[in-house]
């Protein structure tokens, strides 16, 4: 069977049900992951997970090393990658709660250590993005979805943005012209770094909260924090139903 990595975000920093048997505390090239990589069993099956902001949650958006997670998470067997993302909805369909299995998106971030082929490299090296998600895991996502009945779209543009702070809401509207569903801080360069080292890669977002201007009133903490308690339980039965597929 495929051997699943988890890439934990915003709200899930550690994977409830996980059986550890092994933590992998593992250096790369790129200096530190954000966590030791966990091994062990979910529903019967096993998997790895990392968490993308530490545990406990304390590294930003913006000073993540994704390299260092990828290569990790790699190192250890990884063969697919299964990313939980909490964002933003733009869309009118993405209300908080909703579950956005994303087939695309744009990257607005800047800055960012965003490519392994870079320094002392044999020669240039250009990998196709044409279409970020690998689409066999997006349908592996959205079939458990279905199953499990919960509101999800299987279909969404995915903003990445640099973050710490949220959007304005004219950067939003921006967005939105763009094309833009749902935004996050931490969709990229995570996407392009599992293309470089050729691992299916597929995002499922949870909406915590409408984008700024989307709303009456400000977005809050509080707000997302409870919408992220609200989702979490749904967000690892659709993971536990993904590993239990063949």
């Amino acid at each position: 069977m495929t051997t699943y990595a988890i890439i934990g975000g915003t709200g899930l920093t550690q994977l409830e049900g996980l059986s550890i048997k092994q933590m992998h505390n593992l250096d790369t090239p790129f200096g530190s992951p954000s966590a030791a990589v966990l091994r062990g069993e979910y529903g019967g099956h096993e998997v790895l997970f990392l968490a993308r902001h530490g545990h406990p949650h304390r590294i930003p958006p913006h000073q993540i090393n994704y390299r260092a997670n990828l290569w990790a998470l790699k190192q250890a067997g990884a063969e697919a990658i299964l990313a939980v993302n909490a964002v933003g909805g733009i869309h009118p369909a993405m209300g908080s709660g909703h579950l956005c299995v994303a087939h695309q998106l744009v990257d607005y971030t800047w800055g960012r250590e965003h490519t392994f082929f870079e320094g002392e490299i044999e020669h240039v090296t250009h990998v196709d993005f044409s279409y970020p998600y690998d689409e066999a895991l997006r349908q592996r996502l959205i079939e458990a979805l279905q199953v499990l009945g919960y509101p999800h779209s299987s279909h969404g543009v995915y903003a990445a943005t640099q973050g710490p702070r949220l959007e304005t809401a004219a950067e939003i509207v921006r967005l939105e012209r763009d094309g833009c569903d749902i935004v996050g801080m931490t969709g990229m360069p995570e996407a392009a770094l599992a293309r470089e080292l050729d691992l299916p890669y597929a995002c499922l977002a949870l909406v915590v909260n409408p984008a700024a201007g989307k709303a009456a009133g400000l977005i809050t903490m509080a707000d997302i924090e409870r919408e992220l308690a609200q989702g979490i339980d749904k967000v690892r039965a659709v993971l536990g139903r993904v590993l239990a597929q063949p």
